[in-house]
C-alpha cells in the first residue's frame, strides 16, 4: 500500500465534571492558582466506568462516523498507560465489546505520546500489507493514579478517550498520514513516573516544563519537514494537552500563524494518551478543521518519549 488515512474520529468523556472550585474543597488550591499555572478550569472524572468502557464508547462513535462496520476492522491498537488488567489487553477487550472478529490487537504504552505512536504503528502495518482497516484508540483513566492530596498532580490529570478509524489509502492517492518523527530521552525518564502496585503519578513539573518548551517546537518542525510541508502551511496543531502554558509556548515557536491551536486542556485537563484524539475529534466536530486540512499531531511526556506526524483531516 502507498499509505493510509484517517477516515473518521470519535471521542468520549465521563459525565462527571470536576471544577477548580470542587478541587479546592479537597486540596489546598483555588481557581486562580490552577488557571495561572496550567490553564485548566475543569476536568472529567470517571465514576463506575472502566478504561475499557471509555475506549469502547469513543471507538463506537468513530466507527459510526466512518460508515464502516466491525467486520471491516482487522487491527485494533490502544494507547494507554492506565490499564489495570495485564490480560486480556485493552485492545482485545474493546474488540470483544464491539464484536470485531479475529483482529490483530495490542496495547502500546508511551504515556502521553501514545496516540501518535499507535497511529504510526497502524500506518506502518497498513503500508506493509499486514492490515487494511484499523481502529486506533487513546484512552486513559488517569484518576486511578492521582494522589488527591498532591495539588501538583490532582489539578492536572483527568479521564477520557478518543479514537480514529484508519484505512488504506486508495491506489495513487496521496497518503493521509505522514511519516512519524519519534524518539525519547530515556536518561531523563524519571521526570514523569507512575509507580507502585497501587500506581501513583508524580512529576518534576519545572523540569518537564523546560524540556517541553525548549525541545518540542524544533522536533515538531522536523515532523513537518518529514511530511514535506512548511509549518506555515498547517491548518491545525494538536499537541498533547499537557497544560496551556506549554501548548501556547510550543505554538508560538512553531511558525504556524494560520493554524487552529487545540486548547482542549482548559475543559478536559491532561488525559495523557487520550488528549490528542480527544482534542482533534472535537475540532472536527465543531467544524474548526475541514476535510483535507493538514494538521500536525505531536505527543510528548513520560519517558521522556515524543512522536508526531502530519495528518490530513478526515
Amino acid at each position: 500500500m502507498t499509505g493510509s488515512r484517517i477516515v473518521a474520529l470519535g471521542h468520549y468523556q465521563p459525565p462527571k465534571v470536576l471544577t477548580n472550585d470542587d478541587l479546592a474543597l479537597v486540596v489546598d488550591t483555588d481557581d486562580e492558582w490552577i488557571r495561572s499555572r496550567v490553564g485548566i478550569r475543569q476536568r472529567h472524572i470517571a465514576e463506575g466506568e472502566t478504561l475499557v468502557d471509555l475506549a469502547t464508547e469513543a471507538a463506537q462513535k468513530a466507527l459510526a462516523a466512518s460508515g464502516r462496520t466491525a467486520a471491516e476492522i482487522d487491527l485494533v491498537v490502544v494507547a494507554t498507560c492506565t490499564a489495570v488488567e495485564r490480560s486480556p489487553n485493552t485492545a482485545c477487550a474493546v474488540a470483544a465489546r464491539l464484536g470485531i472478529s479475529s483482529p490483530a490487537a495490542y496495547d502500546i504504552n508511551t504515556v502521553c505520546s501514545g496516540f501518535s505512536y499507535a497511529l504510526a504503528t497502524a500506518d506502518h502495518a497498513i503500508r506493509a500489507g499486514a492490515a487494511r482497516t484499523a481502529l486506533v484508540i487513546g484512552a486513559e483513566r488517569m484518576s486511578d493514579t492521582i494522589d488527591w492530596a498532591d495539588r501538583s498532580t490532582a489539578v492536572i490529570f483527568a479521564d477520557g478517550a478518543g479514537a480514529a478509524v484508519v484505512e488504506a489509502q486508495p491506489e495513487g492517492a496521496e497518503p493521509g498520514i505522514g511519516p512519524v518523527l519519534w524518539g525519547s530521552e530515556p536518561e531523563r525518564s524519571d521526570a514523569v513516573v507512575i509507580t507502585g502496585w497501587k500506581p501513583v503519578i508524580s512529576q518534576q513539573g519545572q523540569s518537564v516544563f523546560r524540556w517541553a518548551t525548549t525541545r518540542i517546537a524544533p522536533l515538531a518542525r522536523q515532523a513537518c519537514e518529514k511530511a514535506g510541508i512548511e509549518p506555515s502551511e498547517l491548518k491545525g496543531f494538536v499537541a498533547h494537552q499537557a497544560n496551556l502554558r506549554i501548548i501556547d509556548a510550543i505554538a508560538g515557536k512553531l511558525g504556524a500563524p494560520d493554524a487552529v491551536i487545540a486548547r482542549d486542556v482548559v475543559d478536559s485537563g491532561n488525559t495523557s494518551a487520550a488528549s490528542i484524539p480527544l482534542a482533534l475529534s472535537k475540532l472536527v466536530e465543531r467544524g474548526e478543521l475541514t476535510t483535507g486540512d493538514p494538521v500536525l499531531l505531536f505527543g510528548f511526556g513520560g519517558g521522556l518519549a515524543y512522536a508526531g506526524q502530519v495528518v490530513r483531516c478526515p
